[in-house]
């Protein structure tokens, strides 16, 4: 690490917490699909943690949004957004880490360390009563986002004037059809094959954009949510946004390999334990039925996008850690397009171009 890079942390630190707080060591985490790197600093002096991490954001990108998507909308942030969505979060009582310092201008950030232990890695080796009992922590923490954020809206809080529309749907099908499909190498898409995915998506897009939106991280799951003293701690929410709040429970029951744990007979229970506390939450009548299927549409439509953004992020952003988890996400589409009326018809074509559904 450049010797400059941690001075600038030293002198920073010094303004944070005190003159007499010294580095004992700065050590490089493991990078995410973001352009944002972070580093975890120990820290010796009385008055300091022991310990805090330095989000490094990317150099002449002004104010970054993760995801390129979001730059659809047609005013870009005037602040950072993860500053922006962090002070919303902090004020309804979302438990994000706490922010320690700020020097946007040098490209730095200082943030509580919640340590290494994601959920995913918390319950690993658990039954299935234990399993249940984490990821009804983690919904509980998501009912407080999504009813207290959106009754509590507040107009300077940059998600609220981003939401999931038809045009975002249809980027993200967009996205499948040219990197999960069309990009590959040696793929053979017939145009009459990509109208039909994209009359198909169309009709899930009109449907998922009809419906009444609310606050939503937009990327909850399993590894964006830490274990910190046996609570969960909620990160990487600067994409927050208005969606159906389905979205969110997609996202934290379907990710990835989260479904080699939470197998189908935990995900109805789960889904079920969300209906009965959101009640408890707004006392707002829910058809089970209907939610459901909106909740299965919306896991179809966001592994369909993430399963793009794998081969984008192989292909285009040369990182490819992440195609380890294209064949257990087209598995799990496999199943839910089987399930769903509105996909059932594009099932056949899809299996054509992924191995891991045959």
């Amino acid at each position: 690490m450049a010797d400059h890079f941690t001075q600038l942390i030293s002198d920073k630190i010094h303004t944070a917490f005190s003159p007499n707080t010294a580095i004992d060591s700065v050590v490089p985490l493991a990078g995410d699909a973001s352009t944002r790197r972070y580093y975890r600093v120990r820290l010796v002096g009385a008055t300091a943690p022991r310990s805090l991490i330095v989000m490094e954001l990317p150099s002449g990108s002004g104010l970054p949004l993760s995801s390129e998507e979001l730059a659809i909308f047609k005013e870009g942030p005037k602040e950072l957004p993860f500053l922006n969505v962090h002070r919303f979060l902090t004020h309804i009582g979302v438990t994000v880490p706490q922010l320690y310092g700020r020097w946007e201008s040098d490209g730095i950030l200082f943030l509580e360390d919640l340590g290494d232990t994601a959920l995913w890695d918390r319950v690993q080796g658990l039954d299935d009563n234990d399993v249940l009992g984490w990821y009804q922590k983690t919904i509980d923490e998501l009912l407080k986002l999504q009813v207290h954020g959106t009754e509590k809206r507040d107009d300077s809080c940059i998600a609220f004037h981003q939401r999931f529309d038809f045009k975002l749907y249809m980027w993200e099908f967009e996205h499948f059809i040219e990197y999960g499909l069309e990009k590959r190498p040696g793929a053979r898409v017939s145009a009459a094959h990509a109208d039909q995915l994209r009359k198909t998506f169309s009709e899930i897009a009109e449907l998922l954009d009809r419906q009444s939106p609310c606050l939503n991280h937009r990327d909850y799951h399993s590894w964006n949510l830490m274990i910190h003293d046996e609570t969960v701690r909620v990160i990487d929410f600067q994409d927050a946004l208005l969606a159906p709040p389905q979205y969110d429970l997609a996202s934290l029951l379907n990710d990835r390999v989260t479904d080699s744990v939470i197998k189908p007979h935990l995900e109805e229970r789960l889904v079920r334990y969300y209906l009965d506390r959101k009640r408890e939450f707004n006392a707002a009548a829910i058809q089970g039925d209907e939610f459901f299927e909106i909740y299965r549409l919306s896991a179809i439509q966001r592994d369909l996008k993430v399963v793009g953004r794998f081969y984008y992020l192989d292909q285009v952003k040369g990182k490819p850690g992440y195609m380890k988890f294209v064949p257990p996400t087209v598995r799990r589409l496999q199943r839910n397009l089987a399930q769903v009326p509105q996909t059932k018809t594009v099932l056949p074509l899809l299996q054509e171009h992924f191995e891991a559904m045959a």
